[in-house]
């Protein structure tokens, strides 16, 4: 991707990775622009890994700008059968521009640069209807407060409020912070339980908040499924 200037941010279990919250993936995935110019040079990239597009729907503008995910295999011999997974666009993340200019950029070994989305981003393109991705929002944002509990910015202090899925951390933050934690209660009603200590209701408004994102990503996703047996059944 770096190599042919494909604009693309790492997402995913390996993004994860790099955040501190380890997860086993078999894939890779990408958050990327969707406009001809990047396209043609991601379909560079992929060639020179030998990726051949899998399933449907077919590697096209107006499948990634609608909301689809397009899925490739790897037959290079430094990749084989590696599975490279692309997003343009998902349920409540922003615009890829937005994505962009909040990227995190780390540096490999060897030289190489990998740019991600931000620990936020990733963890909104997690709120989904898979059983996985909220243990995995949980120790993100835990390995976060963790690593960064001494020297805390207003802004990460902003995101663990909003974001913090442990109800004894999500108390002891509030209780610390707790003008700001007022402030961000008409966004997110629980923080008014984490402020008044009430640990068990804490604890069930969270499962109800979990519950909530999954019906809407559920809904999210009806007309995208409905759309993806309609090319299964055509032949894509």
């Amino acid at each position: 991707m770096r190599a042919h200037r494909v604009r693309a941010l790492l997402m995913g279990g390996q993004a994860c990775v790099f955040y501190g919250a380890a997860e086993f993936s078999r894939d890779t995935d990408f958050a990327i622009l969707a406009d001809a110019a990047n396209l043609a040079r991601l379909r560079k990239a992929l060639a020179e890994l030998s990726a051949e597009a899998i399933a449907v729907p077919p590697f096209e503008l107006k499948f990634l700008r609608k909301g689809h995910a397009v899925h490739f295999r790897c037959r290079h011999p430094e990749a084989f059968r590696f599975r490279v997974d692309l997003m343009a666009k998902m349920r409540g993340v922003d615009s890829f521009d937005k994505l962009w200019q909040r990227r995190t950029t780390l540096q490999l070994p060897g030289g190489w640069k990998c740019d991600l989305l931000s620990l936020p981003d990733l963890v909104q393109a997690k709120k989904t209807q898979r059983d996985k991705d909220w243990p995995m929002i949980r120790r993100l944002v835990e390995a976060d407060f963790f690593g960064n509990r001494g020297k805390a910015s207003a802004a990460r202090i902003r995101f663990w409020l909003q974001e913090l899925r442990t109800p004894q951390l999500l108390i002891g933050v509030a209780q610390k912070n707790s003008r700001l934690a007022r402030q961000l209660s008409a966004q997110r009603p629980l923080l008014r339980m984490a402020l008044a200590g009430e640990i068990e209701k804490l604890d069930a408004a969270l499962a109800g908040e979990e519950s909530a994102e999954r019906e809407k990503d559920r809904l999210y996703w009806l007309p995208l499924r409905k759309e993806l047996e309609q090319l299964r059944h055509s032949g894509g």
